[in-house]
């Protein structure tokens, strides 16, 4: 495997330049390169999305990309869905990758640090990551593996999961993963769709202080999958374990010879397919969501540098990029962290639990990995956040973490309450000088569907707690009305009215398009209000793109994000997302977790039921139930004071950490719990029996209460 231990050691004083911005140094060159100068960032980004032919274009010349044809337009087609971006241009998201080797690993900085929860430390450089991925592609193209063809991975977050995406990539083969805490018919209900040709998968995982064995997952995978000609196997576990009729992964990518160095990815068309990833899956079959090389690449680079301030590795400007953002293999935040290479920045990659293990909690454990691998950007969901509050996690005592030049944080609203914690938390440890003052949160809301990001950091921009800094550069979000019209300081429905490059080509084995216009297009399938940027309304304006979350635009240019919209709270005429109860409620310390309902009936009043997660020894008596109503009361209006609490064991969440709302609303409101929910796509399905058996008491009680 050639992997070798890290040492890390920071950069003098001496040897660090004062630090410039990202988005800074793109607004110079657009200055520079083009006469384009803006008054401010509003005015930047009315540019980026009125003139989307200018916009994208300067993104693929700012960031060099290569193509060995030109293309004959930008945006040649301006429609959603449907878009055709940059016909013509060819180039290869590992071709983006590889670029990197020499000028990187001359820098000597690595491609990938990783590390798992019992310790073990690997560092892949560049030339090796190169050197792997030639090796596993050429064993993958022996098996006939070729353009369109699908590989499917179960795989954790490990290096060997990113050498085979890129090998598979490199091919032009369409590449999908799901990770092995997920079960069989969550995997199968996922992999069936696509009809892959090859799987690579693990025998087992180390979680929580337990190893998990997958071997038996594996071979329920390859009955479940006849479609699957060839497996290859990534011995994580234990080394010596051999599965028949299986290739041994170390053994396939040891190859070493001329071959595997004159390897090249294979140049392809801007749209032609990269991978398929999933939606939540929270009720029938999860959306194969199919995204393309061009889209990714031009959308990746541009929101890592711009918005998310990273740098490449071997630029003294950035001095010496580490980009971390914990994540799983089933999140699409995997594939954001893997684009990171994408500019020839160094992935710092976590296997394992973020807070310990049951019988051992330690929020402390990304921390201390963070400070020891020199990570100088720092990203998770926004619960991680809120669990080490809530453990009492004291950062100084965590290790160096003063390199660390900035958070990020995306998966649902960060609360104004931790964000102020984490940013106590870095003025004890933070250095001051060129890049004193208070840490940098970059707070994303984004999606699966188009794996980007509308809403987002700038890094020059004023930092309010509990308000997103900007809608991003290209992404023509606006908030709607019921009406179907623009509002502004008002919460509306999250739209997008112009197409962006890394939105779905299309959803795998819709050949109508039928699933795809009525995911994201059914509500607004015909344009309403104004244009992005202003104006009139254009009466020929196709389907617009509805997102399913609810956002405030504020008059200086922040966004508040306020959680699902066919989740959100209307009480009495007044409107409320439900995170703003969950920052009201789960600020109370005896409070771990919480989830709210809103049950509406016709002709009734609704009826607000709020589940609370304790902690360890913690009463729901009176007193505390009164305290909880009080937060709710005083942080935002006596009309959403629940009408019950119960307390709870775990409240329900996907595997990618969303509260289960709309599900269990359903269930409440007398559906079948197998109709309204996939327990194969929860992190915690144990925990469902409670509330089935909660809703058939509940429902008989209406029942009795409603009867003549």
């Amino acid at each position: 495997m050639d992997f070798a231990p890290q040492t890390f050691s920071a950069p003098s004083a001496s040897s660090t330049p004062a630090y410039v911005p990202q988005i800074r140094l793109y607004q110079q060159w657009l200055q520079e390169q083009h006469g384009l100068s803006f008054a401010d960032y509003d005015a930047l980004w009315r540019w980026s999305v009125t003139d989307l032919d200018a916009f994208w274009q300067s993104i693929w010349d700012y960031f060099e990309l290569q193509s060995p044809t030109p293309h004959s337009a930008v945006l040649a087609r301006n429609t959603m869905p449907g878009a055709q971006w940059f016909p013509g241009a060819q180039l290869n998201y590992v071709r983006q990758v590889l670029r990197h080797v020499d000028a990187a690993h001359a820098a000597g900085m690595p491609a990938v640090v990783s590390r798992n929860e019992q310790g073990l430390q690997r560092e892949l450089s560049w030339p090796e990551l190169r050197r792997q991925v030639a090796a596993l592609a050429l064993h993958l193209r022996a098996q006939g593996v070729g353009k369109g063809d699908r590989v499917a991975a179960y795989l954790p977050n490990i290096p060997e999961a990113i050498v085979a995406f890129l090998a598979c990539a490199s091919l032009g083969a369409v590449w999908s993963i799901c990770a092995p805490d997920m079960g069989t018919h969550a995997v199968l209900d996922r992999f069936k769709q696509i009809e892959p040709k090859v799987l690579i998968a693990v025998d087992g995982v180390h979680y929580a202080g337990k190893d998990i064995d997958r071997r038996e997952v594996l071979q329920e995978l390859r009955a479940g999958l006849p479609s699957v000609q060839h497996v290859v196997l990534v011995p994580n576990l234990n080394t010596s374990i051999k599965i028949a009729d299986t290739a041994d992964y170390i053994s396939v990518t040891s190859r070493n010879d001329a071959e595997t160095a004159a390897f090249e990815p294979e140049w392809l068309p801007f749209d032609h397919p990269l991978w398929i990833v999933y939606s939540s899956g929270t009720t029938g079959l999860p959306k194969p969501i199919v995204h393309g090389h061009g889209g990714m690449v031009l959308v990746a680079l541009q929101l890592k540098a711009l918005h998310n301030d990273i740098g490449c590795s071997y630029d003294p400007n950035s001095w010496g990029e580490r980009y971390h953002w914990y994540s799983s293999t089933g999140w699409v935040m995997w594939n954001a962290q893997v684009s990171g290479l994408l500019g020839g920045t160094t992935c710092v990659i976590f296997d394992g639990s973020p807070g310990g293990s049951k019988e051992k909690p330690d929020w402390s454990t990304l921390w201390r990995f963070a400070a020891e691998t020199g990570v100088t950007s720092f990203g998770s969901g926004a619960a991680f956040y809120a669990n080490c509050m809530k453990a009492g996690v004291d950062l100084s005592g965590c290790g160096d973490l003063s390199r660390i030049r900035g958070l990020g944080s995306t998966g649902s609203p960060l609360s104004a309450e931790v964000q102020q914690w984490g940013t106590e938390q870095f003025r004890k440890i933070r250095q001051t000088g060129e890049r004193g003052g208070d840490i940098w949160w970059n707070n994303l809301s984004g999606g699966t569907d188009f794996a980007g990001a509308f809403i987002g950091g700038n890094r020059d921009l004023p930092l309010t707690p509990g308000i997103m800094q900007c809608r991003q550069l290209g992404a023509a979000v606006e908030a709607w009305n019921e009406q179907g019209q623009p509002v502004m300081d008002e919460v509306g429905e999250l739209v997008c009215t112009q197409p962006i490059p890394s939105m779905p080509l299309y959803l795998w084995g819709d050949t109508d398009g039928k699933r795809y216009l009525s995911s994201y297009f059914d509500m607004y399938p015909a344009g309403h209000g104004r244009q992005p940027g202003g104006g009139d309304a254009s009466p020929a304006m196709g389907p617009v793109w509805r997102h399913g979350d609810w956002i405030r635009l504020l008059a200086g240019g922040g966004c508040i994000i306020y959680g699902r919209s066919d989740a959100t709270i209307n009480r009495h005429g007044l409107r409320m997302g439900t995170s703003e109860i969950y920052s009201a409620v789960e600020a109370l310390p005896e409070v771990l977790d919480s989830m709210v309902v809103d049950l509406e009936y016709l002709g009734r009043e609704s009826h607000m039921p709020l589940f609370v997660a304790l902690r360890p020894g913690v009463v729901l008596d009176e007193g505390l139930r009164a305290r909880i109503n009080a937060a709710i009361r005083t942080a935002l209006s006596p009309r959403f004071v629940p009408d019950a609490i119960y307390a709870v064991a775990e409240i329900p969440r996907t595997l990618s950490g969303k509260k289960q709302e709309l599900p269990i609303k359903k269930l409440l409101l007398g559906q079948p719990l197998a109709k309204v929910v996939n327990k194969d796509a929860m992190a915690n399905p144990g925990c469902l029996d409670w509330y089935e058996a909660f809703a058939r008491e509940h429902l008989a009680r209406t029942t009795a209460a409603t009867a003549p």
